[in-house]
């Protein structure tokens, strides 16, 4: 399996190149002019990637700035830069000699942001790329969303339907008030004295009403839009990328939402314009790589740790399904009399490998949390699970609690527990359980104190970190 690729962000400036790991690491970088011929944007792409140096074996993963058919690797329409109409897809990979991946530039962004930056861990999440113009792309569960063909196209939210017209054809686009583009506009328009929006920022702070009113005209478009954002899509985050990211993050608070409904969390991305050559890079493990790996999380603790609490707010953080013994145990319960602790425990057995079942059969690239007692079997049980599951990585979050802690938990809940389970003689048995029990060890963990709040950040962090990157153990005290 290749361990570089190469990602293409072509952008309506500028073509960059990279050369990059399967960690997201930048190893060499190359940044050209964009040709106005689409023709001789292919023969650009040819030479930068010629000058990377790649292994043949490499993948090539490209932005595209436009609406893509990724299901047909079609390129519907441009914007500054227009490449459809031109077989871009066959043209480029005849010219490279071999297969290329085609996505939208901002998607392409989107997904170095959810893997490595500003994004990661959150389930659900948008993003605006705002350069020369203005991209959109939007993820759920992880995934780019791409709707019939093209979804994503933030850029084109109408904040003002007699505004200016843009390439797509209306007026008034996010894009044609609060791009790069529209800034230099409103610049030139005031007769502003600036050569970057650092200098804006500087002369509005300084008091300069001239400043001021350039820097409402940009960011007060892009505030409905992230508003329209949130009200139709109601994201986790919305990420704000691109050369003029971060700058667009800080205009943006100084005007809040006007909406109590909504209030969109906006981060700049971690990446800034090196999320698309980033991004494009990693997309090519993902269409035969990591993506297609089987992860699971082993949420482990003793009975009465929290790990159910744990699972279940990693799961609302990540969007990946639970499966756990008691899930799967207790409707056997609630339908079969007179179940003693020998019997819970024979039906424990089965969920166990009912569990493993579904995970063997779940198509690669699925992830799951798996919440249990672990070592209620053998390590070499689960082993064997994991193993004929098909699983390529697992990440184990230790829940620890002192086995008082355990006990009094055990004890106040023995009103809600079905037949079967262990009843008030048990808590004894499960004090001196929890001061011995330890991690079942089958890969990297992470101890998680239960007797306060975890930081689940923290946690979802680590998790991303283990199944991109393995790490041996960790603690949240």
């Amino acid at each position: 399996m290749p361990e570089v690729a190469v990602g293409i962000d072509i952008g309506g400036t500028n073509i960059r190149a990279a050369l990059v790991s399967k960690r997201g690491d930048i190893l060499t970088k190359l940044s050209e002019r964009t040709p106005a011929d689409p023709l001789q944007v292919i023969e650009r792409i040819k030479a930068m990637v010629g000058r990377l140096d790649a292994p043949g074996d490499a993948g090539i993963g490209i932005g595209i700035p436009g609406r893509v058919d990724v299901a047909n690797r079609a390129i519907l329409s441009g914007g500054i830069l227009d490449l459809a109409g031109i077989d871009f897809a066959n043209r480029v990979e005849s010219a490279l000699g071999r297969r290329v991946i085609l996505e939208n530039d901002c998607s392409m962004a989107l997904i170095a942001e959810i893997g490595l930056g500003a994004a990661r861990g959150y389930h659900r999440a948008a993003m605006l790329t705002i350069g020369t113009g203005i991209g959109g792309a939007v993820a759920n569960s992880g995934r780019i969303y791409h709707g019939r063909q093209t979804a994503g196209q933030l850029g084109h939210i109408s904040v003002a339907q007699d505004g200016p017209l843009c390439p797509c054809g209306r007026r008034g686009c996010v894009e044609t008030f609060s791009s790069g583009t529209a800034l230099r506009r409103h610049m030139n328009e005031a007769g502003l004295q600036a050569t970057s929006v650092s200098d804006v920022f500087e002369m509005a702070a300084s008091g300069n009403t001239v400043a001021k009113a350039v820097l409402q005209a940009w960011a007060s478009p892009l505030r409905v839009a992230v508003d329209n954002i949130a009200a139709t899509m109601d994201p986790d985050v919305i990420v704000l990328g691109g050369g003029l990211g971060s700058a667009a993050a800080r205009a943006l608070a100084d005007f809040p939402a006007v909406a109590p409904w909504f209030q969109p969390k906006i981060l700049a991305a971690k990446f800034g314009d090196d999320a698309g050559v980033i991004g494009a890079g990693l997309s090519t493990f993902a269409s035969g790589g990591t993506a297609a790996e089987k992860h699971v999380v082993l949420v482990n603790g003793v009975p009465a740790s929290g790990k159910s609490g744990l699972a279940k707010s990693l799961s609302q953080r990540t969007g990946w399904p639970i499966l756990s013994l008691d899930g799967i145990k207790n409707p056997f319960l609630q339908h079969i009399g007179g179940v003693d602790r020998d019997f819970n425990r024979t039906l424990g057995k089965a969920s166990y490998q009912a569990i493993w079942s579904f995970i063997r059969d779940a198509p690669a690239g699925s992830t799951f949390i798996v919440d249990a007692w672990f070592g209620f079997q053998p390590k070499t049980v689960l082993e064997g699970y994991i193993r004929d599951a098909g699983v390529d990585r697992t990440a184990e979050l230790w829940c620890k609690v002192p086995g008082t802690v355990a006990g009094e938990r055990y004890a106040r809940r023995l009103k809600d527990r079905l037949p079967g389970h262990p009843g008030a003689e048990y808590v004894q048995e499960l004090v001196a359980l929890a001061d011995r029990a330890e991690p079942i060890g089958c890969g990297p963990c992470m101890t998680v104190d239960q007797t306060r709040e975890p930081d689940m950040g923290v946690v979802t962090d680590w998790v991303s970190q283990v199944f991109g990157e393995p790490e041996e153990h960790a603690d949240l005290r």
